[in-house]
C-alpha cells in the first residue's frame, strides 16, 4: 500500500506565510507627488523587465508581484489616498501565487492511513504535493515560442482594466500583421465596434507603447518615430528627416540638410540612428521556422578531376511490397473474385515501385546532364555559367521537354558551391559580340554586379558605360537590359549612386576638419 507522509502540520490549520510590503512608491520608484501617468509608467517598466515569462531570474516573480500589488493601491486614486491617510498599512502577501485571488487552494485529501496531508497549490498547475499524479513536463514548454499577439496580449492585461478599452485593444492587437504593422484603419475600426474614433485612436496610442517599439505603426514612418520617442530622440530635426524618408531613399543629402537645418556631422549621426530602428519590429515573435531546401542530388567532385552525381535517399520516397504478406493472404483467399483482387493489388503495388525507381533513375539523368552542361560553374563559378533551356538537355538525354520540366520543378542539387535548385541552371542566352560564343543571362547579371561594386565616388558607371564595358568583353547587351537587370539587382541608377558617394565623401571630409 502507498502511503503519504504526514507533515507536521497535518492536524493544523494551514496559514499563509506573510510579510510586510515596502512602501509602495519606493518598489515602483516614484515620489508621493507622482501623476497617475507617471505611476503607470513607472509600473509597465518593472512589469515589462521582471515579467516571468520574459525574465527566468529566481527573484524576478517576487519583484512582478510586489509590483503588482503597489499598483493595485497607486493605480487607484480611492486606495491611494487611504494609503496615504494611513488606512491601508501595506501588511499583505506579496508572494507570486498569490497575485490571482482566483486561484482556490487545493483541497486537503485525506490519505488512506487517516492523517490528513495538506496540499499548498502549485505554480504550474494542480498537482503539487500529489504523490499520485504524474509530474508536469517542463521540457515540454521550453521551445515554445511566445507569438506577437500573446505577447501583445499580455501587457494590455496589464496595461488597462477597462473592459471596453480591452475590447478594442485586443481588436487591434488582431489586425497588427507579422511585421508587427497595423492593417486596419482605426476608422474601420470604430465603425466595425460602434465605439468613437477618439476612444480608438486613445487605445491605439496605449498598444503602441507596448514592446516591441514601433508595435502598431501604420506606416514605416509612423513604426520609426514611435521607436525614436522611445529612445527619447524624436527631436525637431529627427522628426523633419522621418516625414521624408523619400529624400533618404533617393540618398539626396544636400535637401535633407536643408530640411532638418544640421550640419554634416550631426546628418551622419541621425542617418546612422535610423540605420539602427528595426522596420520590423513584430518579425523576432513567432517567426516561422526556416525552411531548408533538401538536395534531391549530390555533386562532388571525384579523384580523377570528373563528377560523381548520386542520388539523396534520404529525400526519395520509399516503398516496398510485401510479398510475404501477400502470400500469406493469398492461401487464405477462397473465392475467385477474391484471389483476382489480391492479384490486382499487388499488380498495382509493383507498378507503383517501378515508377518510383523510374522517377529516381530520371532525376538522376537529367542531374548528370546538367552537370555535364555546367561544367565551367561548378569549377570557376557563376561567371562561367553557360546559357541552357530544357530542350538541349532533353535531347542530349532522348526524352520529351515536358519530362525535364517536370523532373527538375521543386529540385535542387547540393554542391561545394550550395544548395541551388535546378531551374537556376537554366538561362537565357545573352548574344555574344563580334561572333563570340553566347553569354548566360545570370553571369552577365553577376558580371554588372563586379562592375557596380568597384567602381569609385569619380567613376560611378552609367548604364550606357556599363553597355560598353560588357561589349568590350564581349557580350553584345542592349541598354535596357542593362537596366533591367540592375534593377533586379536592386542597384541604384547612377545619379543616385553617384549622389550617394559624393554626400558621403564630403560628410567624411566636413566630420574629419570638424574633428
Amino acid at each position: 500500500m502507498r502511503r503519504a507522509w504526514p507533515l507536521l502540520q497535518s492536524r493544523r490549520e494551514t496559514t499563509k506565510l506573510k510579510r510586510p510590503m515596502r512602501n509602495p512608491y519606493e518598489v515602483l520608484g516614484v515620489p508621493k507627488t507622482a501623476g497617475e501617468a507617471e505611476i503607470k509608467k513607472a509600473y509597465r517598466k518593472l512589469a515589462k523587465t521582471y515579467h516571468p515569462d520574459t525574465n527566468k531570474d529566481a527573484k524576478a516573480k517576487d519583484r512582478f508581484a510586489e509590483a503588482n500589488s503597489a499598483y493595485e493601491i497607486l493605480g487607484e486614486p480611492e486606495k491611494r489616498r487611504q494609503f496615504d491617510r494611513g488606512e491601508i498599512d501595506g501588511d499583505f502577501d506579496a508572494r507570486l501565487d498569490n497575485v490571482y485571488p482566483d486561484d482556490a487552494p487545493s483541497p486537503i485529501r485525506e490519505a488512506a492511513t487517516g492523517d490528513m496531508l495538506s496540499l499548498t497549490p502549485a505554480p504550474y498547475g494542480n498537482t503539487g504535493g500529489s504523490f499520485d499524479s504524474e509530474a508536469p513536463d517542463f521540457e515540454a514548454t521550453l521551445t515554445v515560442e511566445t507569438s506577437l499577439r500573446e505577447h501583445l496580449g499580455r501587457q494590455l492585461d496589464l496595461a488597462t482594466r477597462d473592459a471596453t478599452d480591452r475590447l478594442i485593444g485586443g481588436f487591434l492587437i488582431d489586425a497588427v500583421d507579422e511585421a508587427g504593422y497595423l492593417r486596419e484603419s482605426i476608422d474601420a475600426v470604430a465603425e466595425r465596434l460602434g465605439a468613437s474614433l477618439d476612444r480608438v485612436a486613445g487605445v491605439l496610442k496605449l498598444v503602441q507603447s507596448f514592446d516591441p517599439a514601433g508595435v502598431a505603426a501604420r506606416d514605416l514612418a509612423e513604426c520609426l518615430a514611435l521607436q525614436l520617442r522611445e529612445k527619447d530622440r524624436f527631436d525637431p530635426a529627427m522628426q523633419a528627416l522621418v516625414s521624408r524618408l523619400d529624400l533618404v531613399a533617393k540618398r539626396d543629402f544636400s535637401a535633407l540638410r536643408r530640411l532638418c537645418g544640421v550640419d554634416d556631422e550631426d546628418l551622419v549621426e541621425m542617418l546612422g540612428e535610423i540605420r539602427r530602428l528595426d522596420p520590423k519590429p513584430g518579425r523576432a515573435f513567432g517567426s516561422s521556422g526556416v525552411e531548408v531546401l533538401i538536395p534531391d542530388v549530390f555533386v562532388r567532385a571525384a579523384p580523377d578531376g570528373s563528377w560523381l552525381v548520386e542520388l539523396n535517399g534520404e529525400a526519395l520516397p520509399r516503398v516496398l511490397v510485401n510479398q510475404s504478406y501477400y502470400a500469406r493472404v493469398v492461401r487464405g483467399a477462397k473465392a475467385e473474385g477474391d484471389k483476382a483482387f489480391l492479384s490486382e493489388a499487388l499488380q498495382t503495388a509493383n507498378w507503383l515501385t517501378r515508377s518510383l525507381e523510374q522517377r529516381a533513375r530520371t532525376i538522376l539523368k537529367v542531374a548528370t546532364e546538367i552537370v555535364r552542361q555546367q561544367d565551367g560553374f561548378f569549377v570557376h563559378g557563376v561567371t562561367h555559367l553557360r546559357p541552357l533551356n530544357l530542350k538541349t538537355v532533353a535531347e542530349a538525354i532522348g526524352m520529351h521537354e515536358s519530362t525535364v520540366s517536370r523532373v527538375t520543378s521543386n529540385k535542387a542539387i547540393g554542391t561545394s558551391r550550395g544548395t541551388l535548385e535546378m531551374k537556376y541552371f537554366f538561362t537565357a542566352a545573352i548574344p555574344g559580340a563580334a561572333g563570340t560564343a553566347a553569354h548566360s543571362s545570370e553571369a552577365v547579371r553577376h558580371r554588372i554586379k563586379q562592375l557596380v561594386d568597384g567602381e569609385t565616388s569619380d567613376d560611378v558607371l552609367s548604364d550606357d558605360a556599363l553597355v560598353q564595358k560588357l561589349r568590350h568583353e564581349g557580350v553584345d547587351i542592349a541598354r535596357r537590359t542593362v537596366a533591367k537587370y540592375r534593377e533586379s539587382l536592386r542597384i541604384p541608377s547612377s545619379i543616385e549612386r553617384r549622389r550617394e558617394r559624393y554626400a558621403q565623401g564630403g560628410m567624411v571630409a566636413g566630420v574629419m576638419m570638424a574633428r
